[in-house]
């Protein structure tokens, strides 16, 4: 008896091409950092990413989300520059080396090493 010759399945073309996956060495040059940081962040799941087969991949969103995470902002909001310009010291006068030599405090307690971790293990003299 012949079996029947299976039928193939019409795949759907979809319209929407997949997101392109960018390299830690990409997305580490386009944030101005280095590969390691990138797949060290990511192996700790700190930022968005990707897992393809052992790689780390990143799309475009992922980029985009990894700016927002470690973005900035200023603590109070920005006044304006009138103000902020009456407000400087007024510049001192000092001149030779009185302006660049600055107290030092001295270290509240002493170091002191530590004892070698290693002891004589063999009793014998070279």
């Amino acid at each position: 008896m012949r079996r029947p010759t299976p039928v193939p399945v019409p795949h759907r073309q979809s319209d929407v091409p997949p997101p392109r996956l960018y390299r830690p060495e990409e997305i580490a040059d386009s944030l101005g950092c280095s590969a390691w940081w990138v797949k060290d962040r990511a192996r700790r799941r700190l930022i968005p990413h990707t897992r393809v087969g052992r790689a780390y991949r990143f799309t475009a969103e992922h980029l985009a989300e990894i700016i927002r995470l470690y973005e900035e902002r200023p603590a109070q909001p920005a006044q304006t520059a009138a103000p902020a310009i009456e407000s400087l010291p007024e510049p001192r006068t000092q001149t030779g080396s009185a302006q660049l030599r600055r107290p030092v405090a001295a270290p509240a307690t002493r170091l002191r090493a530590r004892p070698p971790r290693r002891q004589q293990q063999y009793g014998t003299v070279a």
